[in-house]
């Protein structure tokens, strides 16, 4: 996607290996990682950002919802690394961000993950980003993300 930066479901580690980790790096190439691994450890609750790469993005958004790489974790880490990752994108000025699901590589329900990630974007108080996409290649993940969104709308 034509974004202005895509937000990295991290590990404090920096370390891109599977999941849309693996992915970012795969189609952006090593150089995000090494950044990103630069920067480590990165605390659950920050965000740091790094290039590219060859994304049709002009950034990426490392948001750690762990520590180290497969670690199970809670609903609190994916509101966390959110509320980071806005963050971030308002502080660099970035108005168009993709959001893949967070939480999923750390055990969190897709269902719950996507109720937290609504809620601290609709928290979200700055006028960047302006358009957030919530994307994702898992189904679950998707099917989520939209009963998250009706219910918020609905105020449920």
């Amino acid at each position: 996607m034509p974004v202005d930066a895509i937000v990295n479901p991290a590990n404090s580690l920096g370390i891109m290996g599977g999941g849309a980790a693996g992915a970012i790096k795969r189609r952006g190439g090593d150089k995000i990682q090494h950044e990103a691994m630069s920067c480590a450890p990165i605390a659950v609750g920050a965000a740091v950002v790094t290039t590219a790469g060859r994304l049709h993005a002009r950034a990426v958004i490392h948001a750690p919802t762990m520590e180290e790489p497969g670690l199970k974790i809670g609903v609190e880490n994916v509101r966390r690394a959110t509320r980071a990752a806005l963050i971030a994108a308002a502080h660099h000025g970035f108005d168009v961000i993709a959001f893949p699901g967070l939480g999923g590589g750390g055990g969190v329900d897709p269902d719950e993950a996507a109720r937290a990630m609504v809620d601290e974007i609709r928290a979200l108080r700055t006028p960047k980003p302006g358009t957030i996409y919530l994307v994702d290649t898992d189904e679950d993940m998707l099917i989520s993300f939209e009963e998250a969104l009706r219910n918020a709308q609905q105020g449920v």
